[in-house]
């Protein structure tokens, strides 16, 4: 397939338009090819130097990624960034990013992995972004201990960044955002529910929900936007003639 197809293959499953007017990340095909056609597919978290390269060892010609290199306002192609777009147009690498309609996706999207990893019956939209919940909630099929729930998102067996147990010793309910949504632990203690799992804590959080006794799970910003693109990837593989292959490349963070 061309650069040209994926990317309408894609939109048909994600809603890239929809979140236009509110998310920063300039979503879909960012930087293309020369119209060579595309027989492996590269999936990873993080547009970086160290993924590029880990994707044209592995003989990738696309690459598919969460977090991509454009952000608001344009960059000039200096220092870093005009080394990371060198090497992208050097090797013929395309590279096509997916930002908040990955993170709310239904079916596919990080949250909906972590929930259903958790064990949430009949998630319900959660955790209001500009107007849209890209967060899911729920009851828990059956209760958690924080140490069981912290052993179904690990991935990779990586420790979470943090484990804050303030809420009661068994879960029942849980609401959970992938990545930098410290400050939605607030929705969390508002709604009552017994666990919240993000990516990253904020300093000021701490005593709003240790004073909510609300438990709290900060599972990394990588760890728990993995999930997305893997069932992304599940996806292509399963009805494009493409290989597709998963990079892991953790920050820690």
């Amino acid at each position: 397939m061309t650069t040209r197809q994926l990317d309408a293959f894609f939109r048909t499953m994600l809603d890239i338009d929809g979140f236009a007017a509110v998310d920063a990340s300039l979503n879909g095909l960012q930087v293309d090819n020369d119209g060579a056609e595309i027989r492996k597919i590269i999936f990873a978290v993080d547009a970086g130097l160290e993924t590029f390269q880990r994707a044209v060892s592995a003989g990738g010609e696309l690459l598919f990624v969460h977090h991509g290199l454009f952000w608001g306002a344009p960059l000039p192609l200096t220092g870093t960034h005009r080394e990371r777009i060198h090497f992208l147009l050097r090797h013929n690498l395309a590279l096509y990013a997916v930002h908040l309609p990955l993170d709310q996706h239904p079916e596919l999207g990080n949250n909906a992995g972590l929930a259903e990893l958790l064990g949430i019956e009949n998630p319900e939209p959660f955790g209001l972004y500009h107007g849209r919940k890209i967060g899911y909630k729920g009851t828990l099929k059956e209760p958690l201990t924080l140490e069981e729930a912290v052993r179904r998102i690990g991935f990779a067996g990586r420790p979470p960044l943090g484990v804050y147990p303030f809420g009661p010793e068994t879960c029942r309910t849980c609401g959970v955002i992938s990545g930098g949504a410290a400050g939605e632990a607030r929705e969390a203690i508002a709604e009552g529910l017994d666990l919240y799992v993000t990516g990253e804590i904020a300093h000021p959080v701490y005593h709003e929900i240790l004073e909510g006794r609300l438990n709290m799970i900060a599972g990394g910003h990588y760890s728990t936007e993995v999930w997305g693109v893997r069932r992304v990837m599940e996806r292509c593989a399963a009805r494009l003639d493409a290989d597709c292959e998963f990079v892991d490349v953790p920050t820690g963070l």
